[in-house]
C-alpha cells in the first residue's frame, strides 16, 4: 500500500553529545517535536517560524531529553509511554554515564501501546518498543516512524541501561519489521533508513 507523506520533517543533529530530534509539521505553522536533545531544538522552531504544541518522548535517557526543560518552562507538553514515566527522574537513570543531568520537566500525558493521538493535524500511532528502556516507543505518522533507540540503519539499540533487555528489544524490532509496507525510519542517532532496508540486511531481523 502506498503512502503519501504530506508532512515536512526537519532532523536536528545534536551539538555535540545528543539524538536526532525532529520537528514535525503538517500546516508550517505548528509543530509537533520528537525528542529534544538540547533547548536549541526550541529556538530551532522558531527560526522556522513554528510554534512547538507537543514534545513526543520516546524514552527518557538525558541524550534525548535535555530540552525538555525548555519546552516545559514554554508551555509546552510533553509526552512518553506509560512504562517510561517513572524512569526519567529515578536515581537509576539520573545516575548512567556517572550522573547526567536531567532537566526538571513534568509528562503530561503518558501513551498505550496501538493508542492514536493527533497534535495540529498530525495522528500518530503509538508502539509500545520495550528493551532499550522498558517504556520505550516509536510513534508513526503516515509513511513515517520514529523509532528512537530501538531500531538504528543496521543496528539496534544497547539494553545495558536501567530496565534494558535485549530479549525484549529483539521482540520489538520484530514487531517493527513486520509492518505491512515501507516506511522511511528517522532514527534517535546516526543516518535514517528504511522498513524495507532493515528487512533486508538488519543482522538483528531473526
Amino acid at each position: 500500500m502506498k503512502r503519501v507523506n504530506i508532512l515536512q520533517i526537519y532532523e536536528i543533529k545534536p551539538r555535540g553529545f545528543g539524538c536526532n530530534s525532529y520537528i514535525v509539521t503538517a500546516d508550517g505553522k505548528n509543530a509537533v517535536v520528537i525528542d529534544c536533545a538540547e533547548q536549541s531544538v526550541y529556538d530551532e522552531c522558531l527560526k522556522r517560524n513554528l510554534t512547538p504544541v507537543a514534545v513526543l518522548l520516546t524514552h527518557g535517557h538525558f541524550d534525548h531529553v535535555g530540552g525538555c526543560g525548555k519546552f516545559f518552562a514554554q508551555g509546552v507538553p510533553l509526552y512518553c509511554g506509560e512504562a517510561e514515566k517513572p524512569l526519567i527522574h529515578s536515581g537509576e537513570n539520573r545516575s548512567i554515564f556517572g550522573g547526567v543531568y536531567i532537566p526538571e520537566f513534568q509528562i503530561a500525558k503518558t501513551f498505550k501501546d496501538g493508542e492514536s493521538i493527533t497534535f495540529c493535524g498530525i495522528t500518530f500511532k503509538v508502539l509500545a518498543t520495550a528493551g532499550h528502556t522498558a517504556g520505550s516507543v516509536c510513534y508513526i505518522a503516515e509513511n513515517s516512524i520514529f523509532s528512537g533507540d530501538t531500531l538504528f540503519c543496521g543496528s539496534v539499540g544497547r539494553t545495558d541501561l536501567p530496565t534494558g533487555n535485549a530479549s525484549a528489544l529483539l521482540k520489538s524490532v520484530k514487531k517493527l519489521l513486520a509492518l505491512e509496507g515501507d516506511y522511511t525510519v528517522y532514527c534517535g542517532h546516526e543516518q535514517n533508513t528504511t522498513l524495507a532496508r532493515e528487512r533486508l540486511y538488519n543482522p538483528y531481523k531473526q
